[in-house]
C-alpha cells in the first residue's frame, strides 16, 4: 500500500491558479496510474483528471479541459494538478489516487487515496 499526502489547496480568488502536489511514500508508483478527483459541499467525489505511468497518456473531465494540467515526475514519486481560470465551482476537497495500468476516470478503480486538501474558489 502507498500513502499519498496531498497539498498546495487554498483559498483563491476566481480567475487565480493553484498548483496542488500529491507526494508518495511507502513504495514507487511505478506502473501505477495516477489521478486526482474532487467532491464539492453536498455533492457526489467526480473524476478531475488521470496521467498512465508511461507515454504520459492523460485524460481530463469536460469541465476542466483547457484550465488544468496533471503532470507527474517519477523520480520524485509526485504528481501535480496545476489548475488555473479557477472558478467559484471549483470548490472542494481534493484527492489524489492511485489507480491500475490501464487509464480510468472510474473512482472504483482506484485503491489508494490520499485524505484530500481544500480548496477554496471566492472572491
Amino acid at each position: 500500500q502507498v500513502q499519498l499526502e496531498e497539498s498546495g489547496g487554498g483559498l483563491v480568488q476566481p480567475g487565480g491558479s493553484l498548483r496542488l502536489s500529491c507526494a508518495a511514500s511507502g513504495r514507487t508508483l511505478r506502473g501505477n496510474t495516477m489521478a486526482w478527483f474532487r467532491q464539492a459541499p453536498g455533492k457526489e467525489r467526480e473524476f478531475v483528471a488521470a496521467i498512465g505511468w508511461s507515454f504520459g497518456r492523460t485524460e481530463y473531465a469536460d469541465s476542466i479541459k483547457g484550465r488544468f494540467t496533471i503532470s507527474r515526475d517519477n523520480a520524485k514519486n509526485t504528481v501535480y494538478l496545476q489548475m488555473n481560470r479557477l472558478q467559484p465551482e471549483d470548490t472542494g476537497v481534493y484527492y489524489c489516487a492511485a489507480g491500475p495500468v490501464v487509464l480510468t476516470s472510474a473512482s472504483g478503480a482506484y485503491y489508494d487515496w490520499g485524505q484530500g486538501t481544500q480548496v477554496t474558489v471566492s472572491s
